[in-house]
């Protein structure tokens, strides 16, 4: 297996005080509501992944789990914070069939009133052989676009929560 890196950014136009107080104390319901909660057979509350390929949704619900969180600051100024967030998410059915993520939510001020919001993620495509050759022709496409939504989405569930504008 070989394992693949995904990546993506957007930003919040808020104060990053104001972001990294929130999604700090909040993460996992803004993960959820960010990705249209839904509700499985248990009860329990999940997320759904989804992309539009070719004109078709596609949509996963996922398990999400939200590890150690941590800031760095590499200097005094407000600007040089960084708050990093461990993520974890796999299928909510049949996790063998789809890539399992582990990633890295990384919040941190590009100016004074503007927040970035990046995901660095890795996951190995499933089912072996057959899983890296599907992942070679459009698993991997399909894993970035849903990331790049995902991380969009969380930025758009921050504007809305926070009053900001909305892209």
């Amino acid at each position: 297996m070989s394992r693949r890196e995904i990546r993506a950014f957007d930003y919040v136009n808020q104060p990053y005080a104001t972001v990294q107080s929130l999604i700090t104390r909040q993460a996992l319901a803004i993960f959820q509501r960010a990705t249209k909660l839904a509700q499985d057979r248990s009860g329990d509350l999940v997320a759904a992944l989804s992309i539009n390929l070719a004109g078709v949704e596609l949509s996963r619900d996922i398990a999400i789990e939200v590890g150690e969180v941590r800031e760095t600051a590499q200097g005094n100024s407000e600007l040089s914070r960084t708050t990093s967030i461990e993520l974890r998410w796999q299928a909510a059915d049949s996790p063998g069939l789809f890539p399992a993520m582990t990633a890295e939510l990384k919040v941190y001020p590009l100016s004074f009133t503007e927040t970035q919001i990046e995901l660095v993620g890795n996951y190995d495509p499933p089912m072996g052989v057959l899983g890296s050759a599907v992942d070679a022709v459009v698993g991997h496409r399909v894993a970035e676009a849903s990331v790049h939504r995902f991380v969009r989405a969380i930025c758009e569930r921050l504007k809305q929560e926070l009053g900001g504008e909305s892209s």
